[in-house]
């Protein structure tokens, strides 16, 4: 540390308070520690060990890039440090001021010309074939929102009804899937560091991306591009499945959710939740009085016109935008620890009571916008982002978690 700290230290400037080098090593030394940081193996969102085709391809093309990059940025650093260093004010008279050396110049242009066609070739070689999506056999629709992710999957092979979804988005391993992107609200950024590169989500627009995953497993994303309040919080787990689990995961998304009577477990809890949640959050199955469909009515209350659909909640392992873990840490822990070939068994298995993460589920409904910030008034029109604070009753708040376990 001593050596370090005499490296910064500029001769004859004490290390006082108004030292700039002082500043600009506080500076430094956390950075340091934040750059290592990222160095971790296998972190939840590592680019540096792609676990599918496309980032594979995006990795093998920063191998080449980055040590040119590199060798260029050193010697530019060295050229500039020796310039300061050899050139610097003594108080000598202003040097005569030509228009360079013709040779220096162009040899310059040459160099840089050579290098950037170099990298170019390779570059444009990858984008070419990530772009490439003739070959893919799924098509996904993605929405970004203030502050979540919506997965709607059309009527295709394998597919007999719509499904949406939120938070975890779902797809077979091994196959190439179309993502579809788009926006309601704001440009987001979809990001699966191990999947694939970033797609901007932007309204009005829809970029597709290729998606795969070389075989089973949950793989951490996050909204690459600033979007409001809440744009660190705004998550996705990408899950691959094997092409028999992922059918029943199908079969399972394709149920609705069975009514239960007032007098039942969970009776109490659904009529809280048609009382309260079902004026933005849609459950397929729920009837009235009358035996007509509840029907949401999220385009009325908030400003992206759409609430997560909680048809199928614990068939998935976050909630809240993927901010929260549904599942305790040990089972959560457990169930991405598993290997490729238990993976499947365990995610279809969906949260149980047992591995319910109940403490951070009921402080979400006790008060939504303390755990997620939100903007704390509604907007011009009267319409919201995010959940808004419900002022529930800790009896009201046991009833609806009572209700939401039976949600599979």
């Amino acid at each position: 540390m001593s050596t370090f700290s005499n490296v910064l230290r500029e001769p004859g400037v004490p290390m006082n308070r108004t030292s700039p080098v002082r500043r600009a090593r506080r500076a430094l030394l956390p950075a340091l520690g934040l750059m290592l940081a990222g160095c971790a193996k296998n972190a939840p969102q590592d680019f540096l060990h792609p676990k599918g085709a496309n980032a594979r391809k995006i990795n093998s093309l920063q191998k080449l890039v980055f040590p040119m990059a590199a060798v260029v940025g050193v010697i530019v650093m060295a050229v500039v440090i020796f310039v300061v260093i050899r050139y610097r004010d003594r108080g000598q008279p202003i040097p005569h001021q030509g228009h360079g050396k013709s040779s220096i110049e162009l040899g310059g242009i040459v160099i840089s010309a050579s290098i950037l066609a170099v990298i170019a070739v390779p570059t444009l070689g990858t984008i070419f074939d990530l772009a490439e999506t003739s070959d893919c056999k799924m098509t996904i629709n993605v929405t970004g929102q203030q502050w979540w992710w919506e997965f709607a999957y059309p009527v295709q092979e394998g597919i007999t009804q719509p499904i949406v979804t939120s938070g975890d988005i779902v797809f077979p391993a091994g196959e190439c899937v179309l993502l579809r992107i788009t926006s309601r609200d704001v440009i987001h950024s979809f990001w699966v560091p191990k999947l694939n590169g970033k797609k901007d989500a932007v309204p009005g627009r829809v970029h597709t991306l290729r998606f795969q995953a070389d075989e089973p497993g949950v793989f951490l994303g996050q909204c690459a591009e600033f979007c409001g309040l809440s744009h660190a919080n705004m998550k996705m787990n990408a899950v691959a499945l094997s092409k028999a689990d992922f059918a029943t995961w199908v079969a399972k998304q394709s149920s609705t959710a069975p009514m239960i009577a007032a007098d039942q477990p969970g009776g109490a809890g659904q009529q809280a939740f048609v009382s309260y949640c079902t004026a933005c959050h849609q459950v397929n199955g729920l009837v009235d009085a009358t035996g007509n469909p509840i029907i949401n009515q999220a385009d009325a209350n908030l400003v992206s016109g759409a609430a997560p659909n909680l048809t199928h909640l614990m068939s998935r392992i976050t909630f809240a935008g993927g901010t929260f873990s549904l599942l305790t840490e040990q089972c959560r822990a457990d169930l991405l620890a598993a290997t490729p070939a238990e993976f499947g068994a365990k995610y279809l298995a969906g949260t149980s009571e047992q591995c319910l993460n109940k403490v951070e589920l009921k402080e979400w409904l006790r008060n939504a916008p303390a755990k997620k910030p939100m903007y704390p008034t509604p907007n011009a029109n009267g319409l919201k982002r995010g959940m808004p604070y419900l002022a529930l009753k800790e009896d009201q708040i046991d009833s609806l978690v009572e209700y939401l376990i039976t949600l599979k």
